[in-house]
């Protein structure tokens, strides 16, 4: 009997480091993946220096999603090392990528002192953190819901889950700290480096804390009766019983997941910046307090999908996601500049032109090959400023071939044709109709800047949290239903490539997606159509294909 409660409390212990050292390790991977998405503006300018001040924002996000888009590739890769040779190598090797490939993104030149050779050695050192981080979610899950009892599985698997907060939580606190240390000129400088430069001692945390662990006893049972799989991939996706399950997991479960969590954190504070003009630091303080009350929802929502069933409450995340985005942000954006709201609803601003003049606003390069503006028709001038000045405007219909104009109010400025302008002539053109334009804005009372003593915070907090409850809803859950309904012989496999292309492709691209929506048709809001209708899609295949596994043995 003494034998039998010393074996259990072993067990238990055990457990707790399986637990704690599976979720620390994680939440350094997070760190170093997160820390690119709160610093995407200050990149931009570094990396981008050659595009318009929106095309560098929307290249910087679109490089923050290519990490993302690397992510099933590294799932391919490592899910298939892990279900042959085990779990604990797969994700030793991914962590020693991810921590190296953010220590090199520290040390890189800009584009004005290598030029071209800077955005390319940018993309490719995120494609690396990407391949590494489509390794190790599906380890670090899986490991630990491999180590649990049944009817604890949402609860240990969400501690898991909570590393993501954790992770962020880690990159916020850093990037605030930084600035607020250095002062923003020199955090603009080079400062924003050191966040990038501390994950050499991060890596170094958690490759000791991995290393502690032993291999997952349903992996070595598998192991030693010889059934451990051979050939994953095509035991995953060449067989049709199985592929259906990871087209279910990624239709039902990621796609929404992907969109919800990242529209959430990153999305929210892109629109806050760039739209509202709130500072960053403000931004930083808030998105600190949010991460920081969401470490304990994602544990909490696991543990009542111990109770209730995975599905019920992940399909509450998503019904929350979908019906609260689009009054959320408008809430938002009263909360947080009043002003502008106000100058938007007694002064719109509308753009008059023949839409068969006007460009799609996004541009690698935004220049033609002798300098001159790519964005030259009289529509282009128009939107090109309004986009880049991140002001909202509704569209009207000109006859065609006619000039196109500006509408504030019941002030009116005229744009400028200038395809047949040299540079030099384009740029007086254009900074004779960008003065216009700025002193109707004054005018109108649009300001420059969200003003602090205004902001009412206790909203933006209030609203932000309906945000992510819904994310966390989704989340917290996740891992254990993802892990019993694969079969442990290619559990790995068939679990992290769904999970990395729903968050890779529908959730990383959210920010540069919404952005650029919203660059092309000008609605500040109109970059919600995006999650909103792939959430809209994901409840319709949960409710009806989805089965509930809360009770299965995942042995």
């Amino acid at each position: 009997m003494i034998q039998s409660a010393t074996s259990s409390s072993q067990e238990r212990q055990n457990l707790k480091l399986v637990v704690a050292a599976s979720a620390a390790g994680t939440v350094f991977e997070w760190y170093d993946f997160f820390i690119f998405g709160l610093l995407a503006s200050v990149m931009g300018q570094h990396f981008f220096t050659g595009s318009p001040p929106a095309a560098q924002f929307i290249f910087a996000l679109l490089t923050f999603g290519v990490g993302f888009a690397a992510r099933p590739l590294g799932a391919l890769v490592f899910g298939a090392i892990g279900d042959t040779k085990g779990r604990k190598g797969a994700f030793l090797v991914t962590i020693l990528m991810m921590g190296a490939s953010t220590f090199a993104v520290g040390l890189l030149p800009d584009f004005d002192q290598i030029g071209i050779w800077a955005p390319i050695l940018l993309v490719a050192l995120r494609i690396a953190q990407g391949f590494a981080l489509g390794g190790e979610y599906g380890g670090a899950v899986i490991y630990v819901a491999e180590h649990s009892p049944a009817h604890r599985r949402g609860w240990n698997t969400s501690w898991v889950q909570t590393s993501a907060a954790g992770g962020l939580l880690l990159a916020i606190c850093v990037v605030l700290l930084t600035r607020m240390a250095l002062g923003e000129e020199s955090f603009q400088a080079w400062g924003w480096r050191l966040p990038f430069l501390l994950s050499a001692f991060l890596l170094a945390i958690a490759l000791w804390i991995r290393l502690q662990l032993e291999e997952s006893p349903m992996f070595q049972t598998l192991k030693a009766e010889g059934a451990a799989s051979t050939a994953p991939l095509s035991e995953a996706f060449g067989n049709w019983g199985n592929l259906k399950l990871i087209l279910l997991a990624l239709f039902s479960l990621m796609m929404a997941q992907g969109v919800v969590w990242y529209t959430s954190f990153f999305y929210v504070q892109v629109f806050l910046e760039r739209q509202l003009k709130v500072d960053p630091q403000t931004i930083n303080v808030w998105l600190l307090t949010i991460t920081t009350l969401s470490a304990a929802l994602y544990v909490f929502f696991g543990w009542l999908s111990d109770k209730v069933g995975r599905k019920p409450v992940v399909l509450f995340g998503m019904a929350l996601a979908g019906l609260s985005f689009f009054p959320g942000f408008h809430q938002l954006t009263k909360a947080a500049n009043p002003d502008l709201v106000a100058a938007q609803t007694a002064t719109p601003v509308v753009v008059v032109a023949d839409k068969a003049t006007c460009s799609i606003q996004f541009n690698p390069v935004g220049k033609t090959p002798d300098g001159r503006d790519a964005f030259s028709s009289s529509c282009d001038v128009a939107k090109s400023f309004l986009t880049n000045a991140g002001i909202s405007y509704d569209n009207r219909q000109a006859p065609a071939g006619s000039l196109a104009y500006i509408r504030i109010g019941t002030h009116t400025i005229k744009s400028v044709e200038i395809g047949n302008l040299d540079a030099r002539s384009q740029k007086a053109a254009k900074d004779a109709f960008t003065k216009e334009v700025k002193a109707a804005l004054k005018i109108a009372n649009y300001p420059n800047k969200a003003d602090p003593a205004k902001i009412n915070h206790a909203m933006v907090i209030t609203i932000l949290m309906v945000f992510v409850i819904a994310a966390t809803a989704l989340y917290g859950p996740l891992a254990a239903a993802l892990v019993e309904l694969f079969p442990t012989r290619i559990r790995y496999t068939a679990l992290s490539v769904p999970y990395h292309v729903g968050t890779g492709f529908f959730g990383g691209f959210m920010p540069a997606a919404g952005v650029a929506i919203v660059a092309t048709n000008g609605n500040m809001y109109s970059g919600l159509w995006y999650p909103v209708i792939i959430t809209a899609i994901s409840i319709t295949i949960t409710l009806v294909l989805l089965p509930e596994t809360k009770d299965r043995a995942i042995e």
